[in-house]
């Protein structure tokens, strides 16, 4: 957005951010209902619309708690679906029914983690409680939804877009004001380069502690990917050359990644973040390919992929997905595993 539509947007954006700083503050001062549950809530968001990487996020969070010898439930809103109210993700499922980062969810953690979606994240937790043994409810993508007081609130913000350089929307991308940064219990930039300087740490966290609550930590994670992963059963091996293939958010630092990792992109098809494919669409991308080529995407992308009329549109093309595992500098990942743990000393739950 250039800096004149910014200006030009900018009364709107302190219009709207009025609005939800007095929701806010009704929430704060008691005024409007919050629902508190026995078991820890571990709410993952950010106050940035998109791309701050809370799905593998939320992956890290829960694989840790399984170490710990804790049962994590995942509670999603399930954006994207063509379904409403609450339900619990199954075999059966598929992004058109659940969402695609729910789907990926129960996919990677074999159906041994519960995951649900509800609108209404109250409603959601109650069902989990009462239909499963959870002894933690993690939610994905729940910063802004009050009704729910979370014991630990996780708060994401891109390195290279971080919340404290943007303005509200319509003017920039933040749902709320900089000043939401203060319900943070920890607060992690993610997606950093794997030798960000320390200088530029400190000055990051600087930038950072204007806004939030004095001593909440300030960690910083980096992306590390895996080796391609075949999607429906055109697997064969992976060739060096092909089309990149996105529906997320930010699809630069994947392309940044499979050129650096010496990928020949012919092509690359990028669509909005959670974009339904069409076949049309599929069949525009095949069309591209050359003989020999591959397809990549992303792993929250290969869900939607699993439809049935685009995995006949896909039949005989060999396409990959790219996975992605968090990593933290320094001693991120320790400072975070001790603010996990400490949400259950309240809590008779092993």
């Amino acid at each position: 957005m250039n800096a004149l539509l910014t200006l030009l947007l900018l009364p709107l954006s302190w219009l709207y951010a009025a609005v939800l700083a007095v929701r806010n503050w009704l929430y704060d001062r008691g005024l409007k209902a919050v629902a508190h549950f026995p078991v820890p809530v571990i709410s993952v968001g950010n106050l940035r619309v998109g791309g701050t990487g809370k799905t593998p996020h939320v992956a890290w969070v829960v694989h840790e708690l399984q170490l710990a010898g804790q049962l994590p439930a995942i509670l999603s809103r399930g954006y994207g679906r063509q379904t409403t109210g609450y339900g619990r993700v199954s075999a059966a499922d598929s992004a058109a029914t659940v969402g695609d980062e729910p789907l990926q969810h129960f996919l990677d953690f074999k159906a041994a983690v519960p995951v649900a979606v509800a609108e209404d994240r109250r409603v959601g937790i109650q069902h989990l409680l009462r239909d499963t043994s959870a002894s933690a409810i993690v939610l994905d993508d729940a910063y802004q939804h009050r009704r729910v007081q979370p014991t630990l609130s996780i708060l994401l913000t891109e390195h290279q877009r971080p919340f404290y350089h943007d303005f509200v929307l319509p003017a920039g991308r933040l749902r709320e004001s900089r000043r939401g940064a203060r319900r943070a219990d920890v607060i992690i930039v993610t997606k950093c380069p794997a030798e960000l300087a320390l200088a530029e740490q400190a000055q990051i966290r600087r930038y950072i502690r204007r806004y939030s609550r004095p001593g909440v930590p300030v960690l910083f994670s980096t992306y590390a990917y895996g080796a391609p992963v075949a999607v429906g059963a055109e697997g064969g091996p992976v060739t060096k050359s092909g089309v990149l293939l996105t529906g997320i958010a930010q699809p630069g630092p994947l392309r940044a990644h499979l050129m650096q990792a010496g990928y020949l992109l012919t092509h690359e098809a990028a669509f909005a973040d959670h974009h339904p494919f069409t076949v049309a669409e599929i069949q525009a991308v095949c069309a591209q390919l050359r003989p020999g080529d591959s397809i990549f995407t992303t792993q929250k992308d290969a869900m939607r992929l699993r439809e049935p009329a685009l995995q006949a549109a896909l039949a005989g093309v060999p396409v990959f997905y790219i996975p992605i595992e968090v990593r933290f500098l320094a001693d991120g990942a320790s400072l975070l595993r001790q603010s996990l743990m400490s949400t259950f000393q309240p809590y008779a739950v092993v």
